[in-house]
């Protein structure tokens, strides 16, 4: 359920793709740093976001430095250090991996994702004492989320919805609690992790309805057990316009919000990048052109 929220490259000027990418390699070099090696293939593009939007909270100047690393060992890559959104941003990456891993193994009692969730789980050992109320909300999110699908037998897709959301919405409201937009930081969080947790479902209806896994739009919807194809042409505009309010809800949010620094890329990703992803998942062809929809 990871790596949908991207910037849209082509609306993005290039100073700002570069601080995306710093974010993205110092998200990449706080996982190493904060907990090894292995949790590092958990990086994704989601975390790194949540990153950009944390450290927009503060005014204080960023640190920046060039290193090498073994997936770029021919050049040096600019990467923020010494960043508290990044650190809080690997905590959430390794242990929303790890969760993900323990669903996977519910799900396919798969053999790959026990033998990952064991070692994650060693090195989760290592997050510092003052994220133990997070990693306490977090499970108890999923737990929740996780018995909702069980049983969703008569829900909507708001209600299925409803518990990533929620969790998404406090990890980014929890981060500073006292901040002063912490409200408008969780409703932001709220409708990003339910237009990340639909459109993940819709990306994997076909594969989830061939397979006779569950997904939550299959569930919502397809009482009349549709084909895919069936399916698709007559509920694939519902889901449109579901998943495009919750990123007009977003954007809205973040007009909000008190933002330091990082607003063109923040505007970026929650405008264009969303709809971006969209119209792939969509399988829309706009010949290289981005869908502009009245966000």
């Amino acid at each position: 359920m990871f790596g949908y929220v991207t910037p849209c490259k082509m609306e993005l000027k290039i100073k700002d793709f570069e601080k995306f990418k710093a974010y993205y390699c110092g998200l990449c070099r706080e996982i190493k740093k904060s907990f090894g090696n292995v949790p590092r293939l958990a990086l994704n593009y989601d975390m790194a976001f949540l990153a950009v939007l944390l450290d927009s909270l503060e005014d204080s100047r960023n640190k920046l430095t060039k290193v090498f690393c073994c997936f770029h060992p021919t050049e040096k890559r600019l990467v923020f250090i010494e960043n508290s959104a990044l650190k809080y941003a690997a905590f959430c990456n390794v242990i929303l991996t790890y969760y993900k891993l323990l669903d996977n193994i519910n799900d396919d009692n798969s053999k790959l994702s026990k033998i990952y969730s064991s070692i994650l789980n060693i090195y989760l050992k290592k997050a510092p004492e003052h994220y133990r109320l997070n990693s306490a909300f977090i499970e108890q999110c999923l737990s929740r989320l996780y018995s909702a699908e069980k049983s969703a037998s008569g829900k909507t897709l708001d209600e299925l919805s409803h518990h990533f959301a929620d969790l998404t919405g406090l990890i980014l409201s929890s981060y500073n609690i006292k901040h002063e937009n912490s409200k408008a930081l969780y409703w932001l969080g709220y409708n990003l992790g339910k237009w990340i947790y639909i459109i993940d479902a819709y990306d994997d209806l076909k594969k989830d309805m061939e397979k006779k896994k569950f997904n939550a739009i299959n569930a919502a919807f397809n009482s009349e057990n549709l084909t895919y194809s069936d399916f698709v042409n007559s509920y694939s505009s519902r889901i449109d316009f579901i998943l495009t309010s919750c990123a007009q809800s977003c954007l809205e949010y973040l007009n909000n919000i008190s933002v330091k620094k990082n607003y063109d890329l923040l505007h970026n990703i929650l405008q264009f990048g969303l709809m971006e992803k969209m119209d792939k998942v969509f399988k829309r062809d706009l010949g290289g052109i981005v869908n502009e929809k009245s966000l």
